[in-house]
């Protein structure tokens, strides 16, 4: 299953834009000696760039850029610099370089949950679709929202609705194909896409996770809470956009919950 989990807090990188500067400015200062007034002046321009950018996959590119420069200096027969130092500057590129993309990777994470989040699902579902209609495969999309949701919240707390949201996001990994995608859409919502599995597929698998859920009730606080969900389930058609297809998913989940709730709809027979 296509989903991330947090990983450790990231101990240079404080924010996208403002600390790469800062880390670059310093790993210039150490490399620089006087034949290096151009690669210095260079280096200023990235991190001027940098500070003026809150896109990672920019500053990223920019870091390509001052390392390949930083590596042209310590090749260069003539510099003077010393080579520990221009190391040591490569290496502290490099390791910025990694932790942008680790907070990359954390930008599409719902932390709580470590699903995709609304952000990921752009990606993902590009990438599906794409595939989808380059093979002329389905790709199944349902939606599930947790039964009573409110209900529990209001009984237990709200402590335990995230611990239902926790519980449910691990039963689910334990459940779906490593191919299939999941998405936290809303509070209490999640999506997912199904690769290759028209809508009676995607339906197995729903009802294959109600009955994974059945078999493992969530326990908060050594108090057995049962949950249950509804859930809806569509297919993709060829070159069908992503609003439209999520939309006949959240049709059928509707019906699903005015048929009783703990129930999965498709949405060709709601």
């Amino acid at each position: 299953m296509l989903t991330a989990k947090p990983k450790h807090r990231l101990r240079l990188v404080k924010s996208p834009a403002a600390a790469p500067a800062a880390t670059i400015a310093a790993a210039a200062a150490a490399a620089i000696s006087p034949r290096t007034s151009e690669y210095y002046r260079r280096i200023e321009a990235y991190a001027h760039r940098i500070r003026g950018s809150e896109d990672i996959n920019t500053i990223i590119n920019i870091l390509d850029e001052a390392l390949t420069d930083t590596r042209a200096l310590g090749a260069h027969p003539r510099s003077r610099t010393a080579p520990d130092r221009v190391q040591r500057t490569e290496r502290e590129i490099e390791a910025l370089q990694i932790e942008l993309r680790q907070l990359r990777g954390l930008v599409h994470v719902d932390h709580l949950t470590g699903t995709l989040n609304r952000s990921g699902l752009d990606l993902s579902y590009k990438r599906e679709a794409a595939r989808a209609d380059r093979t002329n495969s389905p790709l199944g999309v349902a939606l599930l929202d947790i039964d009573d949701f409110k209900r529990l919240n209001d009984h237990h707390g709200h402590p335990a609705g995230d611990a239902a949201l926790v519980h449910l996001a691990d039963v689910i990994r334990r459940t779906v194909r490593p191919s299939d995608v999941v998405v936290r859409f809303g509070g209490e919502e999640f999506l997912f896409l199904l690769p290759d599995s028209a809508t009676a597929q995607a339906a197995r698998v729903l009802h294959r996770l109600q009955y994974d859920l059945n078999r493992h009730p969530l326990v908060y606080r050594g108090v057995e809470i049962p949950l249950s969900f509804s859930a809806g389930v569509a297919a993709r058609r060829q070159g069908q956009a992503r609003d439209a297809v999520i939309s006949a998913a959240d049709s059928a989940l509707y019906a699903a919950k005015r048929a009783g709730k703990q129930r999965v709809v498709t949405a060709d027979c709601n």
